[in-house]
């Protein structure tokens, strides 16, 4: 049985780089009404707000995939505020949802709740088995306590919910401010600069020898909405593709794609984050049949020609494959 078909679903984060993704493939299910709220309108760490929202768009089903994220170096300036908002926004739109008795809630949570230290490919059972990587501890640990909120009232109050804890994400429409983008914007901003400024060297922040992975936003909606519709467990799930990559191998795939025949240098001074990071994919596949489809070669060109194309950038072509 679908549970979106005919329903009013509230996508928070809709404007966002996943929220699009999410809104184009809900366009494919016969949804009665999508309604994304926008922050000038809606301060979703304000219950007041979060209550008018609910009045206003009278949802069955709330997607939430605001959240206050960034990088390394944001997450080391915004601890405070990254714990703060993320709570906030989860904590007053579960709550307002059980007022409300929606259908259900969908809550994204993020890799950065899985312990430090946590054994590979992690499983969805191991989050609570140490305290997340330090950089990022504030705004992994509130997406976890969300979690937890949404079992208590599952529980308790019988609120439909789901935990979707995808990996890194990438594609075109990423962040690639310098200030706050993750790792795949960045790199790629970093190289497509070299090549246009003509610059034989490129520096990356830390050793390069931390490994992660990433699953191409498309994808991810396409898991998104899949669960959304298909899903009833209080049991987390991960989203990925179950391959890691060591980001010195990152690099200079995005540095061959982009054209860049320099030296890449790593200022192991900067910090690396999380040593390693793969997801064990298996329990999304026995739930609702999904896996990734984009491999990351594929979608690296993707996401570079959309750069590169934004920018106007005088650069070799880049052909999809």
């Amino acid at each position: 049985m679908s549970d979106l078909r005919d329903q009013r679903v509230v996508v928070t984060g809709g404007a966002g780089f996943l929220g699009r993704a999410v809104c184009r493939q809900l366009e494919t299910y016969a949804i009665k009404e999508v309604f994304v709220p926008r922050s000038s309108e809606f301060d979703l760490t304000r219950a007041d707000h979060v209550s008018r929202l609910f009045d206003h768009a009278k949802p069955d089903v709330v997607i939430h995939l605001a959240a206050d994220v960034g990088g390394i170096g944001a997450n080391r300036l915004h601890p405070g505020r990254f714990f703060y908002a993320n709570l906030a926004m989860g904590l007053h739109l579960i709550e307002q949802a059980r007022l409300s008795q929606i259908k259900k809630f969908v809550q994204i949570g993020t890799v950065c709740s899985y312990p430090k230290y946590c054994p590979t490919p992690f499983q969805e059972n191991a989050l609570w088995d140490g305290y997340p990587e330090e950089t990022n501890a504030p705004y992994g640990v509130a997406k976890r306590a969300l979690g937890v909120m949404l079992d208590a009232y599952h529980r308790e109050f019988g609120l439909d919910s789901l935990m979707l804890i995808p990996v890194n994400l990438y594609g075109p429409g990423d962040n690639f401010d310098p200030q706050s983008s993750h790792v795949i914007p960045a790199l790629i901003r970093k190289f497509c600069d070299a090549v246009a400024q003509g610059l034989s060297e490129v520096t990356c922040w830390g050793t390069g020898q931390v490994s992660r992975e990433f699953l191409y936003v498309e994808d991810a909606a396409e898991a998104v909405v899949g669960a959304s519709d298909q899903l009833s467990t209080t049991e987390a799930v991960n989203l990925g593709t179950g391959r890691e990559i060591r980001i010195a191998d990152l690099a200079a795939m995005i540095a061959d794609i982009c054209g860049f025949t320099g030296r890449i240098v790593w200022d192991a001074t900067q910090p690396d984050g999380q040593p390693r990071r793969q997801l064990d994919t298996s329990r999304a596949e026995k739930l609702f049949s999904w896996q990734a489809k984009t491999s990351l070669e594929v979608g690296l060109r993707e996401t570079i020609s959309w750069w590169q194309k934004k920018n106007a950038l005088c650069l070799p072509a880049i052909t999809a494959e």
